[in-house]
C-alpha cells in the first residue's frame, strides 16, 4: 500500500501563485509514476501533470507554462508549483502514484482562485 498525503492548497486572487505538495509513504519501493489530477465541482477528474521517475513530464494543454512539476524521488515528494492561476483552475487537486499498475490517490487539497 502507498499512502499520499496533499498539502499547500488555499484560496489565491487571480494571477497569484501557489504551490502544492505530496508526500508518499508505506510501500514506495518502485513507484513509477507520480503526478497530480483536480476536479472541479460538477464535472470529472482530469489530469493536469505527471512525472516518470526518470523525470518525464507530462502536462494538459490547459497548464502548460503556468504549472510545473517536480519530484524528489529521495525524499518521496512530487510538487505542482502553479503561476498565473485562473478561477478556471479552481478544483481539488489530488496527488497519485502509480506502482506495479496499481493508482493510489491521496485525499485531495482545495484550490480556490477568487477575487
Amino acid at each position: 500500500q502507498v499512502q499520499l498525503v496533499e498539502s499547500g492548497g488555499g484560496l489565491v486572487q487571480p494571477g497569484g501563485s501557489l504551490r502544492l505538495s505530496c508526500a508518499a509513504s508505506g510501500s514506495i519501493f518502485s513507484i513509477n509514476t507520480m503526478g497530480w489530477y483536480r476536479q472541479a465541482l460538477g464535472k470529472g477528474r482530469e489530469l493536469v501533470a505527471t512525472i516518470t521517475k526518470g523525470g518525464r513530464t507530462n502536462y494538459a494543454d490547459s497548464v502548460k507554462g503556468r504549472f510545473t512539476i517536480s519530484r524528489d524521488n529521495a525524499e518521496n515528494t512530487v510538487l505542482l508549483q502553479m503561476n498565473s492561476l485562473e478561477p478556471e483552475d479552481t478544483a481539488v487537486y489530488y496527488c497519485n502514484a502509480e506502482r506495479f499498475g496499481m493508482n493510489y490517490w491521496g485525499k485531495g487539497t482545495l484550490v480556490t482562485v477568487s477575487s
